[in-house]
């Protein structure tokens, strides 16, 4: 599975675990979308009802001239209210939360908000999507779920061009750039990118029940992980190839495979122009633009870029001859040694 992909995913999951966090939602979504339409235009709350304004600033300043009302801005929100009596009914809030929820004590604002909130504990997703039947507890989930249906993706990395459903993903995205990981493990201090990623991370702390692979007694925090390890024991290979008849234990292999038959390369360098067709080997690449070399040998502290050249050069240690010839069972320390070898008993045919 790519890393991208896992962020989508990881974003859906946090979304919806998270969509208690209400409080304010229903205003700033209602003028959000209003702003969206229109980025032109300005919208405002006024006595409780929405208005427009191409040009708020004259338009506060004709609204006070015409009607002596001077008009109020919210400085936390620069929301333009006519009147101090509305803007301090909207201050209330950011600090008063009179509506309180019986079941887990949460605060709001507005009832309106508590009533979203209830749905958490009560169950209650009444938004459905038409196409699939997966229900929701809020209208803005549901219409971002429909993107999946649509193949929309709106909001799009200036980096590497990749497109994102939810804003929230690509802001998840970006830390891949720029290599933020804000989450931190308490315990340990680990650093994680993404929220999820922390969730199931604090398994390891806790004595929550550990899935056990009885095989080679490696444990992990989540039975879909053991299932797709117990795979590798048992050597099946559920995923093939349609055309050329590979198969493979994952999924996300497959689809990695399968960039050899199309030769699409969609991971390119922003700063040669040079593509690859994984991620992982761009990844590598770039390295030769920063110079960096995070592989280090542990017995004589040369540096690599690539992993799999310190793997190689470690053998130079170790004595280890993992390539054998299959005419005379002579071994090599390199598989390009090997080539070389094998030409030698071609030529005597």
């Amino acid at each position: 599975m790519s890393e991208d992909v896992q962020i989508e995913e990881a974003f859906q999951v946090e979304k919806e675990d998270t969509e208690e966090q209400t409080d304010l939602m229903p205003l700033k979504e209602r003028i959000q979308e209003l702003n969206d339409v229109n980025e032109e235009k300005h919208y405002f709350i006024a006595g409780g009802k929405t208005f427009s304004c191409s040009q708020p600033e004259k338009m506060t300043q004709n609204r006070a001239q015409t009607t002596g009302t001077i008009n109020s801005i919210c400085q936390q929100r620069g929301m333009i209210f006519t009147g101090k009596k509305h803007v301090h009914v909207h201050m209330g809030i950011h600090t008063e939360k009179p509506h309180t929820c019986q079941e887990c004590g949460k605060g709001f604002s507005e009832k309106g908000n508590l009533n979203v909130h209830m749905r958490i504990h009560t169950g209650e997703n009444p938004f459905t999507c038409q196409q699939c039947g997966r229900r929701f507890a809020q209208k803005g989930t549901l219409r971002c779920h429909m993107r999946t249906h649509t193949g929309e993706k709106p909001y799009i990395c200036h980096q590497c061009g990749n497109g994102f459903t939810h804003q929230g993903s690509l802001k998840a995205h970006m830390r891949i750039h720029t290599g933020e990981k804000p989450f931190t493990c308490d315990q340990c201090g680990k650093l994680f990118r993404l929220k999820v990623n922390l969730k199931r991370h604090m398994k390891t702390h806790s004595k929550e029940e550990h899935f056990i692979c009885h095989q080679c007694g490696k444990s992990f925090t989540d039975s879909n992980q053991l299932e797709n390890h117990v795979i590798t024991h048992a050597g099946e290979k559920p995923f093939m190839c349609h055309l050329c008849g590979k198969t493979c234990s994952k999924k996300s292999c497959l689809k990695v495979h399968m960039i050899v038959h199309t030769g699409e390369k969609p991971f390119t360098c922003q700063q040669c122009g040079k593509s690859f067709p994984k991620k992982v080997s761009l990844k590598d690449h770039m390295r030769t633009h920063t110079g960096e070399k995070p592989f280090t040998c542990p017995q004589c502290g040369k540096s690599f870029a690539v992993r799999g050249n310190l793997k190689n050069h470690i053998r130079l240690h170790t004595g280890e001859k993992p390539f054998t010839c299959p005419e005379c069972k002579q071994s090599f320390s390199f598989l390009r040694e090997l080539k070389r070898h094998l030409q030698t008993h071609s030529a005597g045919v």
